[in-house]
């Protein structure tokens, strides 16, 4: 145990999220998701949801501002303007920290497998899946 880390961010997440350099990706996936068949490194934590989950590594990582879009969800298949109640919640908890698009189901995958890591959780919910780009913390 750490003081003052969310007790969400296991030993395995946070040396990933340590290890990930500046544009590199990370992507939080819903149970429904490929991700062993998908992931370089593959973090499982089952039993909670994706939004908890990116909460929590938002608490640590900084999103890339250099980008256009820091965060990308997956699009409906057959509806890409629909917004999943998961994936309005990641919006919500983004906030002012960044910009969120979308990308189609199939190119989500490939861009997954290019992710640093695939963080699994036991989301329930459909499209519970983003993909984040890792921004710079600047010096103190």
């Amino acid at each position: 145990m750490l003081i003052g880390l969310n007790p969400l961010l296991s030993p395995d997440l946070l040396h990933a999220l340590a290890a990930m350099g500046h544009g590199d990706e990370i992507a939080i996936v819903d149970s429904n998701f490929p991700a062993t068949s998908c992931a370089k490194r593959l973090i499982r934590v089952d039993g909670i949801s994706a939004t908890t989950a990116l909460d929590a590594v938002l608490s640590l990582l900084p999103l890339d501002s250099y980008v256009e879009h820091s965060a990308h969800v997956m699009q409906v298949v057959g509806d890409a303007k629909a917004v999943p109640e998961a994936v309005a919640e990641f919006t919500a908890i983004i906030g002012a920290r960044g910009r969120v698009g979308s990308v189609e189901r199939f190119a989500f995958y490939e861009r997954a497998k290019r992710c640093f890591a695939i963080v699994q959780t036991g989301e329930g919910r459909l499209y519970g899946n983003i993909i984040l780009t890792k921004g710079v913390i600047p010096p103190a």
